[in-house]
């Protein structure tokens, strides 16, 4: 596992999650300002990946996803396959890619509602900071909205 230590148990990570999400481990951040970043398979292209980042009280809309980098169907990748792609354990990979076989879409609803957005970066237990002016500089993504309409 990236960052060291032993991995976590899933309901481990989603209680870190749920934490952060709702400012448990640190009050000044918001949910919505946690940096969702989901891998996603390309069904049409093996071995091309779409790391879906949207805000962490948002779900994603794999059909927009697809549409937005031009591709008939995208589904999450399982967590063997997100960790030989990315090195990460899920909950831990970063909002970023620099790699040709994983593109990068943003919803831009993260960059929008809070000057700066919060993310794992490899490890569950340590979320980073970032302005989100700055991130969308570093990261270069391609912006679309990919959130699920909400009921």
């Amino acid at each position: 596992m990236a960052g060291g230590g032993p991995c976590p148990l899933s309901g481990d990570r989603a209680s870190i999650r749920g934490q952060f999400a709702q400012g448990g481990r640190d009050s000044r951040h918001r949910g919505g300002q946690g940096a969702k970043a989901m891998l996603c398979r390309v069904a049409d292209e093996a071995g091309l990946f779409v790391l879906a980042v949207l805000p962490g009280d948002e779900r994603v809309d794999f059909a927009k996803v697809a549409a937005a980098v031009g591709a008939r169907k995208v589904g999450l990748a399982d967590a063997a396959d997100a960790e030989a792609a990315t090195g990460c354990v899920i909950g831990s990979i970063p909002p970023f890619s620099f790699h040709p076989s994983i593109r990068l879409v943003v919803d831009p609803q993260l960059l929008a509602r809070y000057g700066e957005i919060a993310f794992n970066a490899g490890r569950l237990d340590a979320p980073m900071v970032l302005y989100s002016e700055d991130y969308r500089r570093l990261a270069r993504p391609l912006l679309a909205d990919i959130r699920k309409e909400q009921a």
